[in-house]
């Protein structure tokens, strides 16, 4: 009897240790399902024109428009204006400024290239703090959106200007005689 104890205990143990590696293993940063790495779909440009753009958007449009007094769109499934659609109003404050913060993460993923080719400068120290103020700057739109306050609102959204601009002026903003769109990425 003591040898099946002690055998049926090894295979608890052992199935526990295997439960516990793959969990752990399923949580490791930089790894989704399966163990498969990160995949980058979009360029820098793709994802600055279909996240961050139309959400930092939302945020700068309720500066002069009260999102409470947005009236619903009759069919909200369907509704072009994120304020007035099924998740409208100060919730769409909310859903975009947690869409920035989110999105900061997309660009220190590794492997995304800028429109002209470059590699994302993700080592970049000024990259890294650029992308803290953005993830700085959706979390305080969010929570304007949560506490239904205009005046909170308008700082956010200047939060959110200067943190672009903080980036676009480095990495973006490039005049003809520093190489134009070419040089984007660059310093």
């Amino acid at each position: 009897m003591k040898i099946r104890t002690r055998t049926f205990t090894l295979i608890v143990v052992a199935g526990l240790a295997l439960l516990c590696g793959a969990i752990v293993s399923a949580q490791a940063p930089g790894r989704g399902r399966g163990g498969a790495a990160q995949q980058v779909h979009a360029t820098l440009l793709q994802v600055m024109r279909g996240i961050l753009f139309p959400n930092s958007n939302v945020i700068f449009a309720a500066q002069s428009q009260d999102p409470s007094s947005v009236k619903k769109d009759a069919d909200g499934t369907s509704s072009v204006n994120p304020l007035a659609g099924m998740y409208g109003g100060w919730q769409a404050i909310e859903n975009s400024g947690l869409a920035l913060a989110e999105s900061a993460n997309l660009l220190t993923v590794p492997g995304r290239v800028c429109s002209n080719g470059k590699p994302v400068p993700v080592q970049n120290a000024d990259w890294q703090q650029f992308v803290r103020g953005l993830r700085d700057a959706g979390m305080a739109a969010y929570k304007a959106g949560q506490s239904k306050d205009m005046d909170k609102i308008v700082e956010a959204a200047d939060t959110v200007t200067t943190a672009c601009m903080n980036c676009h002026d480095v990495y973006r903003e490039k005049t003809p005689a520093q190489g134009g769109l070419a040089a984007r990425c660059t310093k």
